[in-house]
């Protein structure tokens, strides 16, 4: 569905009127905050989660304008090295997901606030490897630990937020996988969504969390949002 979407972009097609074609966008909700979080090391600036959830780019577009946050990289996570590539990813056979890996300072963003962005508005927790209109294994909803710390966090959220029904009578589909290493995407996938606006894909599936997170998280939204080319240049 997205490599259709990749070469779609480059077509006159892509100027549509986008909001008149079915949506797949997710339904956002602010879940509550979860009871517990992690504590930021004393004189900690810099800490790291890597989150899937479908498409890696409305992932990444999310989580780029979320205060505290100064990077967010588009990439895959739990499979091999050797299988770290679009093309194969794709296939669903490799053991990845396209993830993110977010870079952020815990003075200004805990864990647990970036988890709650995560399953309110970043996809839709409940949906068994898919996300709108992706299906397979490698747009599963998991949060790849770094370690046992994260694990503990991750998971006794997910029981929190099953246990108040959240999301209603669904479950969340939500795995946790631990130390699971990451893999920086092509350069071609970083900072898709905001290079990539008008592209129906992105209009149709990504463009809404950022307005959702806008308007749930007022408090957590940032206009600029932290690109990896502006990183990469600095």
């Amino acid at each position: 569905m997205k490599s259709f979407a990749i070469a779609a972009g480059a077509l006159a097609v892509a100027a549509f009127a986008w909001h008149a074609a079915p949506s797949f966008a997710e339904t956002a909700r602010r879940v509550p905050a979860p009871t517990v979080d992690l504590t930021a090391p004393a004189g900690a600036t810099t800490a790291t989660a890597v989150f899937a959830g479908g498409c890696f780019w409305g992932v990444q577009g999310v989580f780029q304008r979320v205060e505290g946050v100064s990077n967010a990289l588009s990439g895959y996570a739990g499979g091999e090295a050797r299988t770290a590539r679009y093309n194969e990813v794709g296939s669903g056979r490799t053991g990845h997901a396209e993830a993110v890996r977010i870079s952020y300072d815990p003075r200004k963003v805990s864990y647990g606030k970036l988890l709650q962005i995560y399953f309110s508005v970043a996809h839709d927790p409940t949906q068994l490897n898919r996300q709108g209109p992706d299906t397979g294994p490698q747009y599963r909803s998991t949060v790849f630990a770094e370690n046992a710390e994260q694990a503990r966090i991750a998971n006794a959220y997910i029981a929190q937020l099953n246990q108040a029904k959240a999301f209603g009578n669904k479950p969340l589909a939500t795995t946790v996988e631990v130390s699971k290493p990451f893999y920086a995407a092509e350069d071609y996938h970083q900072d898709y969504l905001t290079l990539h606006p008008n592209q129906p894909y992105i209009a149709i599936n990504d463009l809404p969390k950022i307005d959702d997170l806008k308007k749930l998280f007022p408090e957590s939204y940032k206009a600029t949002p932290s690109l990896v080319r502006a990183t990469k240049a600095s």
